[in-house]
Order: C-alpha cells, then sequence, then structure tokens
C-alpha cells in the first residue's frame, strides 16, 4: 500500500481508501458510477419542474395549482362531462323511439339493454335476484311464461303501472276469489280442484278426486284460466298448464292458493323512475331470453 500526504491509496486496486479502520481493516472509498450520478440529478431537476408545472405542495385546504393548470379531478370532469353528453344524445333517441320500434334499431336497443341491466341492478334485484331468475312470490324473467304480455310494449305497460297499484287505474289486477276463506268452495272441494290442476300439469295422475275437480274447475276457474287451463293474458290468469309456478305446483301451495288466493304487488316503476329508464328496464327484461315479439 502507497500513500502520500493527503490519501491513502489501495496498491491492488487503485482506489482511496476511507480514514477510519477497524483492527486494521480499511474501506475502498470506490466512487458512485456516473451513470447512476447523472440519473439522480435527472431526477432531482425532473421533481423540480414537476413542481412547477403540476399540483404539489398541499397547503391548508389546497393545493398549489401548478403552471399547466391539470389536475386529475379536472381530467375525471371533462370525462364525466363528455359521457353525459353522449348518453344525453342517446337517452333523447330512445326517448323519441316508440317503445314498439325500439327493437328495429339494433344501436338503440343494445343501448337500452345496458342501461336497462344497470338500472334492474339498483331497483330490481331486491325481488327477482341479481339473475332476474325469481323466487316464491316473484317471477322468473328468463323464462318464457308471462301474465299479462312478453312483448316490449307489454312488458313496459306492467312496469309503468306495477301490479295491485292504489289509486292507479292502468295498474295490473287480477282477481282470484279465495275460494276457501270465503267459503265458495268446502275444504275438499278445494283438494280435488287441485287435484285436477296437478292433473293437467301433469303431477299426478288421474283419480276420482281429479275427476270431480274437472266440473268444479269448469264451473268456478275455467272463465279466467280458460277451458284448458292455458291462462288467459287479458286478466292476469297464469297457464296451469304447464310446469312454470309462481308460489309453487306442489299440493300445499296450490291448496293454499284456491283457499285464500295471492295477491302479489310490484310498484309502479312509471311513478319512481324516469321515462327513459323504465324504457332501458322495459328492453332489458325482453332481452333476458323470454321476450316474445309483438303480435301483428
Amino acid at each position: 500500500m502507497s500513500e502520500n500526504s493527503e490519501k491513502q491509496i489501495d496498491a491492488a486496486t487503485g482506489t482511496e481508501l476511507n480514514t477510519h479502520e477497524w483492527d486494521g481493516i480499511q474501506e475502498l472509498n470506490t466512487p458512485l458510477p456516473r451513470w447512476w450520478l447523472w440519473t439522480f440529478y435527472a431526477t432531482i431537476i425532473f421533481s423540480l419542474g414537476y413542481v412547477v408545472v403540476y399540483p404539489a405542495i398541499p397547503l391548508m385546504d389546497s393545493a398549489t395549482a401548478g403552471t399547466f393548470g391539470w389536475s386529475s379531478r379536472g381530467d375525471l370532469k371533462k370525462e364525466v362531462a363528455a359521457a353525459e353528453a353522449t348518453r344525453a344524445s342517446t337517452n333523447k333517441a330512445i326517448a323519441q323511439m316508440p317503445i314498439e320500434q325500439l327493437a328495429a334499431s339494433p344501436e338503440l336497443m343494445r343501448a337500452a339493454v345496458e342501461g336497462g341491466r344497470a338500472a334492474f341492478k339498483v331497483n330490481c334485484v331486491q325481488c327477482h335476484g341479481s339473475g332476474a331468475a325469481g323466487s316464491k312470490g316473484y317471477p322468473n324473467l328468463n323464462d318464457d311464461d308471462w301474465l299479462w304480455s312478453g312483448d316490449l310494449a307489454g312488458i313496459h305497460t306492467t312496469l309503468v303501472n306495477g301490479i295491485r297499484q292504489p289509486g292507479d287505474d292502468a295498474t295490473r289486477v287480477s282477481q282470484m276469489p279465495a275460494f276457501g276463506r270465503d267459503q265458495m268452495l268446502t275444504a275438499a272441494q278445494v283438494e280435488d280442484v287441485v287435484s285436477y290442476v296437478r292433473l293437467v300439469s301433469r303431477q299426478e295422475p288421474a283419480s276420482a278426486s281429479a275427476q270431480r275437480g274437472t266440473k268444479l274447475y269448469a264451473d268456478n276457474c275455467a272463465a279466467c284460466h280458460g277451458a284448458n287451463a292455458e291462462g288467459n293474458r287479458d286478466v292476469g290468469a297464469p297457464n296451469l298448464a304447464d310446469p312454470i309456478w309462481l308460489y309453487g305446483g306442489d299440493r300445499a301451495a296450490l291448496t293454499e292458493t284456491v283457499t285464500n288466493a295471492r295477491q302479489g304487488v310490484m310498484p309502479a316503476w312509471g311513478q319512481r323512475l324516469d321515462p327513459v329508464t323504465v324504457k332501458m328496464l322495459a328492453a332489458y327484461v325482453h332481452s333476458l331470453g323470454g321476450g316474445e315479439q309483438a303480435k301483428r
């Protein structure tokens, strides 16, 4: 190791040694690489420029604005405004399009379906479920079994006026008597009617009870549900001959229905949501798989 009056140099590497030592061991004072130093200096210059150009220094209730006047909130506001402008144009077109003609415009129909999908998640999943499959007392909107109508206009009418809404003359209403509770039929006759319904819905074989229920059905039920028990959408009477049931098709559920009737309700969304959102909901429900074409 060589020495001079100013610094010590390691003979093996030619690198300056630090002046401190531990038990005769000294440490090399290896300089930082030049590329690293220049990068470090560049980051310092960049940070100074950033502080000047962009919001950076927090103040009591705000921050320095920066010479560019940029902010993330400002960018978001512009993006939201642009989206609102686009949506406003689409909503206006949907509002002006008669519901019966909406499907004739694929672009508008797609926009309406997506808008309805969002509105459904906020307003309808509580009863019909996230997948619109429904539950006991709440219809499955994916199938093609409709109490009133399954085309766009019919679904829209149901949404606007609801079901059994007091004070709304246009609301959907079905009037099924409580045959057992109001003593229109005896308990035994109710059981016979249930046997007939389970026969025509292919859940039970023919029996003496079902035979007796045939006449009871014709006298008391056929006026609404039809001679073949296939329902009547004009009065919201369900099809009793298929395997789809709103409250259940087992004997106990059917006995309860015939005895006490059912009085399900749905809000009149026309009183709660704007017309475009209701129209979008109709488009979304129609798109779920059970939507029908308008009858010509």
